[in-house]
């Protein structure tokens, strides 16, 4: 099988390898064991792959790169219309070539080819929408003409599109999904330290805006004042660092506030293994995964109620549901420290739910979507 992905993740060549964001690479390449050529259409890089970044496991690799684009100011819009033409006519001989077309969305390379697979109705697709598909959230335009035409069964067919969460009223080409990152071997005992001890605290993810980690710093920062032994350690990079790094500094929480930056997949396990809760105050999300992750290790999730959380956390039993209301949020939090068995009960629940999903089991639902 001709297996095609487009995808607007930034991609990085190193010794004959095409490196990508860790995380979604490491779920292409179970894709790639049911396939004989790939087909890659994405931007790449003249960059080092870095902490969180991993190769693709695959023999037979065609990279077939597409300069990046944005639609974010007037100037990139007028750059952005000579580059069109360059991304239309790449996909499209992608998608002739190719037995099996894959799409990674939202994304600006994923609306590009959101619009030419309609132009091969009879072949056979599947698009990952990793963002929230929850038809009531506000989302830039691209994103709802992206979620329009993969919907729409007269525009797309032949195609199964994968989204996060179960929402009323959508089409037939609409399938609810999930995302793995441990195999069952992994399913080890954990077993976390009292809360009369520290109390732990871990937020994974890029330091933006769209995250909120000053939310987290400042939740944290608040368990402390109330006397409580909170620690918090934050893993990532991203445009927000230097303002955290001031209010640190500022409020004097380098005693308890820590910025560990990027690293490894096997770091941030051990990480998750010694932390009591994980943490993810974001704007907007998919699927997660750091929540997921924590989960898997008995963290307790404080997560906002965007797209399919609130299912994860099973609204508020396996966790705690943000009101993005610091006073009330504090107070919840507070309440769980307060009770070593609740704790232990929401950890217990948290675990049991995450380990449903393991990449043994995902790697079974890709095979049969691919698989005919």
């Amino acid at each position: 099988m001709k297996f095609l992905i487009i995808t607007h993740v930034e991609h990085f060549k190193e010794a004959d390898q095409y490196f990508g964001y860790a995380p979604y690479v490491r779920e292409m390449n179970i894709w790639f064991r049911y396939t004989d050529e790939v087909i890659i259409v994405g931007p790449l890089l003249k960059k080092k792959p870095t902490a969180i970044d991993l190769a693709y496991q695959h023999q037979n690799i065609d990279f077939r790169k597409v300069p990046n684009f944005s639609f974010t100011s007037f100037k990139n819009n007028l750059i952005s219309i000579f580059k069109l033409p360059i991304i239309f006519w790449r996909i499209f001989w992608a998608m002739k070539k190719a037995d099996h077309i894959h799409l990674r969305c939202p994304g600006n390379v994923g609306l590009i080819g959101c619009i030419v697979q309609i132009l091969f109705p009879g072949k056979q697709k599947t698009a990952k929408y990793a963002g929230n598909w929850d038809p009531e959230s506000k989302q830039p335009w691209t994103y709802r003409l992206q979620k329009y035409i993969l919907s729409n069964t007269f525009l797309t067919r032949n195609m199964q599109v994968l989204v996060y969460g179960e929402w009323k009223n959508q089409s037939k080409n609409i399938k609810p999904f999930f995302t793995a990152t441990y195999p069952e071997t992994e399913k080890e005992a954990v077993q976390k330290t009292a809360l009369n001890s520290a109390v732990k605290f871990i937020f994974v993810g890029s330091l933006v805006v769209g995250k909120n980690p000053l939310y987290a710093v400042k939740m944290v920062e608040q368990l402390v004042t109330k006397g409580k032994n909170a620690i918090l350690n934050l893993y990532g990079e991203g445009t927000q660092r230097s303002l955290l790094e001031q209010y640190i500094k500022g409020n004097k929480l380098e005693n308890c506030i820590f910025l560990k930056g990027n690293h490894h997949h096997e770091t941030i396990k051990k990480a998750y293994q010694e932390s009591h809760f994980v943490m993810l105050p974001s704007k907007s999300e998919g699927w997660p995964k750091a929540i997921a992750e924590g989960m898997f290790w008995g963290c307790v999730p404080l997560a906002s109620k965007v797209s399919c959380v609130p299912f994860m956390l099973d609204y508020g039993n396996r966790g705690i549901l943000l009101e993005m209301d610091l006073e009330k949020d504090v107070a919840q939090t507070e309440n769980i420290i307060s009770n070593q068995n609740t704790y232990s009960v929401k950890s217990q629940s948290a675990s049991n739910w995450s380990r449903l999903y393991t990449t043994d089991i995902f790697e079974t639902e890709i095979k049969n979507l691919l698989v005919k």
